[in-house]
């Protein structure tokens, strides 16, 4: 199996089961080992008091492509620590971009940044996820470990 299918493979077990993405519209446009490109559109539902997206929507579609990029190897991964900051606000209809690539992953710990964009191209946040290996795996294959 090459790294390229065993990403898309441990994709698809984990898309089958993720109710949270799913529920918000978010879309699974591209995976590769440790990275993966989410979208979503704003609705008017996810505006704030503002009119502006809420943080908690953009952290959500920053949260699941971190997640699909750590987990792309066949091996169960949780976050252990998150954190984002904010650049620019989100309107209704705007169309995000959440590209989640690999920085480092030593032994059971990883380190992903996540840019969120616009269809315009702009920032909108960046975030960045530390993950942690438990035991597991998507689905059954031999390991060398």
């Amino acid at each position: 199996m090459t790294p390229q299918d065993r990403a898309e493979k441990s994709a698809a077990a984990m898309w089958a089961k993720d109710n949270a993405s799913q529920s918000l519209g978010i879309r699974l446009d591209r995976m590769a080992p440790g990275q993966a490109d989410l979208s979503m559109t704003v609705t008017p539902d996810m505006l704030n008091g503002h009119g502006i997206c809420h943080g908690g929507y953009i952290f959500t579609l920053a949260d699941s492509a971190f997640a699909f990029a750590c987990n792309s190897y066949n091996q169960l991964v949780v976050a252990m620590q998150n954190q984002i900051t904010y650049l620019a606000p989100a309107q209704a209809d705007d169309r995000l971009t959440a590209r989640a690539t690999e920085q480092a992953r030593t032994g059971r710990s990883g380190i992903y940044d996540v840019t969120i964009a616009g269809q315009d191209g702009r920032t909108i946040a960046l975030f960045r996820g530390l993950s942690r290996t438990i035991p597991g795996q998507h689905f059954p294959e031999e390991t060398s470990e």
